[in-house]
């Protein structure tokens, strides 16, 4: 039995480091871009009775998440034994439930399209809501960034530390991070006019003279993380961090970070960073993914990774 691991064009670049990780060179894959846009995938080495991982974040466009439905669909009809969608960043995951009438549950969707396509397993992390595990027909691996933040974090003085959510979305993992770090918590209540878009904030508890941590698994506009930052600051913090898986980034995201009160913005790489800024800082999850692979390939719990879930 071998292992082989492939990449989308959207994350070659993790996908090498992940290969490397583990040991082993990127497989071999050609993109075949007809005039009109559409394109065509291929294994450019056999796949036959390999255990076959395919690396690709689906970040917008959706021509990420096809081609990697695509690649899913090329593996199985090579002849794949296993076919595992390695998705670091699990796009349309915003869309977990109807928040109003005649709207779709897009992450189920997309769930569906992915079994559909053939695969036997997923590997994600951080997902936007935790039951989107629930809406696959086959096993998922959920892994979490607090695997590297926590490590970070801890060394962090803490009784000066106070972990921040930025809305009451994210109280859950910011709880979990103070129990775990014996800290203070703080929460930041936001009221939105509409997508995108924050009318008011408000925080709750002390962070006067506190370093401030804010927990979160996404930054798109950076709207909701600098209007945080800046509030915290204008409340008596010394000083505002914020940890955030995902890096979508998008719009005037760059420039919000840069005019903030933010000392430093640290992500992971699940989402290439597209822009460099002197805020921001990354961290791989090539070794996390690289190891739970070798996990997986040997019937080896990976529990030990859920540092904070």
């Amino acid at each position: 039995m071998g292992v082989k691991i492939f990449a989308g064009r959207a994350s070659e670049k993790l996908a090498k480091q992940i290969a490397s990780s583990f040991g082993t060179e990127l497989g071999d894959v050609k993109v075949n871009v007809f005039s009109d846009g559409e394109f065509q995938p291929s294994f450019e080495e056999t796949v036959r009775g390999q255990d076959v991982f395919i690396v690709q974040s689906t970040m917008p466009p959706t021509e990420n998440l096809f081609e990697l439905l695509l690649l899913v669909d090329a593996a199985k009809r090579a002849s794949a034994r296993k076919i595992i969608a390695v998705v670091p960043y699990f796009g349309f995951a915003r869309q977990d439930r109807k928040d109003k009438p005649r709207v779709p549950i897009g992450a189920k969707l997309v769930a569906n399209m992915f079994v559909a396509a053939g695969v036997d397993r997923v590997m994600t992390m951080d997902l936007h809501a935790d039951q989107i595990q629930g809406f696959f027909e086959v096993p998922v691996d959920h892994l979490f960034a607090s695997t590297l933040f926590f490590k970070e974090i801890e060394q962090y003085d803490r009784l000066n530390l106070v972990v921040a959510a930025p809305d009451a979305g994210g109280a859950k993992r910011a709880n979990s991070y103070a129990k775990n770090l014996n800290c203070g918590l703080a929460l930041c209540h936001k009221h939105r006019k509409k997508a995108n878009e924050i009318a008011e904030m408000t925080v709750i508890g002390d962070v006067l003279g506190k370093d401030v941590v804010i927990i979160d698994d996404m930054c798109d506009t950076a709207g909701t993380l600098t209007t945080a930052a800046d509030l915290l600051i204008e409340k008596g913090a010394k000083s505002v961090r914020a940890y955030t898986t995902h890096a979508v980034l998008s719009g005037p995201a760059f420039d919000r970070i840069s005019n903030s009160k933010l000392t430093e913005l640290i992500i992971t790489d699940t989402i290439p960073l597209h822009q460099q800024n002197e805020k921001i800082r990354v961290l791989s999850v090539a070794p996390l993914f690289a190891d739970v692979i070798k996990r997986l390939v040997k019937n080896e719990s990976i529990s030990t990774h859920f540092v904070i879930s």
